[in-house]
């Protein structure tokens, strides 16, 4: 393999805070890497050093001769003057640069120029350039060529950035979270032309399925130390436990084996003055393994929760226009107790409207929102809080609460439920100013989840949120006693929490799909490629499927008046009763859709399943519609 970046033994610090120290790694021709480790650990950091915008303090960084670098920044410099198309086009690509330098002469009239460049052209084959490069800003959404790009928004800045490296098609291509601020169809677009490109990857990225799609080596930056995995996402998982687990067996050996030191060293003064120094020595080498954690920064969330009562949210015939342009035309829902519902949709759709309208931030234009009393919403928002930058850490989570109750009926001081979180002490007491992105993004969880809400609104949480953190936030998540509505991006955080997707196909129109984001890519692809052909690959495009309705309709039809009588024995025991039977229908609801959706049933067995699937479908609906019934009575 030929090397095409190498960094040996580089360092880098701000102030007093060491960022890393020591750390080497070589990425060769070809490669296509991700760089994984916790926020705060450096990765930003040390993709600006890779790149050549910053320096280490210490040890070198060497690249093959003439080596073509793109980097894509989380925050991308752009020149605020120039149109899209001219962004795209500023750049120090050959092929890139002729065309400019070509466009530039014809406008001058300049024969002689045109002239050369016009053979230069044909000879680098970039007459279909410009048709590329809209061709791949059309894909990411941003359609408005000749706009200025000061006026774009922050996330049409980055995909702006993002056609530009990719059209540069340098040699070595640095990406810093790529995948922010793409909706699910582009990240599926994006997650294809690297998987093709013939480009050297190396990025930052907390996409899960688009890690174990396109890398094929997985290097994780953990406490100075580098780790190299030649594999995918679900490769790196497992030998990253075997790494982890076997670094515990060291521990653990190493504690007792200190154990038996200490009493050496603990002896008489007279005797240890004759211990040989090369002992003694060895002995503070081993306090210091044995003082290793089981798995740095382990975070462990078991908040309480509030008690949540039968009535949640009724969304009655909701709707909301921005001019003559309707984000939401004609919506009805009834939410129950403990579910868990992901959004999707394509920028602009109204998603995050749709979330202020359910917390009450917005109102509708038409229709009606009726709250339980028993609701308390945590809302964790796209754009994030405003925290004061000289604030602590431990002074911003006190300021909420000083104790946090947990589910057990136990109580974490607020510096104890910092550490769940990756905040270990000397962390707490810096400044907020001091925070990478993701730290100050992981904070704002913190002051969210730690006020104990049982209706959770989180809108875009996975953007900025390290592996880690998102793992324990999806197993907190899936077990928590709340309801739970959630906008993301990542399929992988929406295949394991969400019980079923609302899914924003434009127009004002909202369908509900009864399974998880890759149930509905199916679906997709199994009902529209008769209508549509090849175009049923693309996702969340507003066109409606031909095949079966996308969810029944038990819970989006107008909401029942709730009773008001007081429900008397026979009525309550049947309450208790149905809440068993739904729990056991549910059940075997989500055991027959996973059996579809296998796509492994054959024949007999096909028709077996569809058909107990329809008669659990209307059992489960009429026992709902009386149990919803029932439980306004009991309210």
């Amino acid at each position: 393999m030929t090397p095409c970046l190498q960094a040996e033994n580089i360092s880098k610090s701000y102030g007093s805070l060491m960022v890393f120290s020591g750390i080497s790694l070589v990425i060769n021709q070809g490669d296509k890497v991700s760089l994984v480790a916790r926020n705060g650990e450096g990765k930003t950091t040390l993709l600006n050093i890779l790149s050549g915008k910053d320096t280490a303090d210490s040890g070198t960084v060497t690249s093959r001769r003439g080596l073509s670098v793109g980097y894509l920044e989380q925050e991308p410099e752009l020149n605020n003057d120039l149109t899209v198309l001219e962004q795209v086009f500023f750049s120090s690509g050959e092929v890139v640069r002729t065309i400019r330098e070509y466009e530039e002469a014809v406008t001058s009239g300049d024969q002689g120029q045109i002239e050369r460049l016009t053979s230069q052209m044909d000879a680098l084959q970039a007459w279909d350039q410009e048709t590329k490069a809209k061709q791949i800003l059309t894909e990411l959404n941003i359609t408005e060529f000749d706009k200025v790009t000061g006026q774009l928004s922050g996330g049409q800045r980055k995909r702006v950035a993002l056609a530009k490296v990719l059209i540069d098609e340098p040699e070595l291509l640095i990406l810093d979270e790529p995948t922010n601020h793409l909706d699910l169809d582009m990240t599926e677009w994006l997650e294809n032309y690297l998987g093709r490109s013939g480009m050297t990857l190396l990025m930052v990225t907390h996409d899960r399925y688009f890690l174990d799609r396109v890398c094929s080596r997985i290097i994780e930056l953990d406490s100075s130390n580098i780790y190299s995995y030649q594999g995918n996402y679900s490769y790196y998982i497992e030998k990253r436990a075997e790494r982890l687990e076997n670094m515990q067996a060291e521990t653990d050996k190493a504690r007792n084996l200190l154990r038996r030191e200490l009493e050496w060293m603990r002896s008489t003064p007279k005797a240890r003055t004759g211990k040989s120094k090369s002992r003694k020595d060895a002995f503070y080498e081993l306090k210091e393994k044995a003082s290793g954690q089981q798995e740095a920064g382990t975070v462990k969330i078991k908040a309480g929760t509030r008690r949540l009562g039968n009535k949640i949210i009724e969304l009655r015939h909701i709707g909301k226009k921005f001019g003559n342009e309707a984000v939401i035309a004609d919506f009805s829902y009834t939410f129950s107790r403990f579910e868990k519902v992901g959004i999707i949709g394509r920028n602009g759709t109204g998603k995050s409207t749709f979330l202020n309208i359910v917390t009450g931030s917005v109102k509708p234009g038409k229709g009606s929102v009726d709250r339980g009393q028993t609701v308390r919403f945590g809302y964790f928002r796209q754009e994030g809080i405003s925290f004061d930058e000289n604030q602590r850490v431990i002074e911003a989570v006190r300021d909420i609460a000083e104790v946090v109750k947990m589910s057990d009926g136990s109580s974490l001081s607020a510096q104890q439920f910092l550490n769940h979180f990756l905040f270990p002490p000397q962390r707490q007491h810096d400044y907020i100013r001091k925070l990478s992105g993701g730290e100050k993004r992981r904070l704002y969880l913190v002051t969210v989840l730690m006020r104990n809400p049982n209706f959770l609104v989180l809108d875009e949480p996975t953007n900025d949120l390290d592996i880690e953190t998102l793992n324990v936030l999806e197993d907190y998540l899936a077990t928590a006693g709340i309801c739970l509505l959630v906008v993301s991006h990542d399929r992988f955080f929406l295949d394991k929490i969400s019980d079923h997707i609302f899914v924003f196909e434009g127009n004002g129109v909202i369908s509900d799909f009864p399974g998880n984001y890759t149930q509905y890519r199916n679906y997709l692809k199994d009902h529209l490629k008769e209508k549509a052909g090849d175009s049923a690959g693309k996702g969340v495009s507003g066109k409606s499927a031909s095949g079966p309705p996308l969810r029944d309709k038990k819970k989006t039809k107008e909401p029942k008046p709730a009773a008001k009588k007081k429900l008397g024995f026979k009525e309550k025991r049947e309450l208790e009763q149905l809440e068993k039977e739904i729990e056991k229908l549910e059940k075997e609801k989500a055991e027959i859709e996973e059996a579809l959706a296998g796509g492994n049933l054959q024949g007999d067995k096909l028709q077996e399943f569809s058909s107990r699937y329809a008669v659990v479908d209307a059992e489960l609906e009429a026992k709902s519609d009386r149990w919803l019934e029932l439980g306004e009575s009991e309210e």
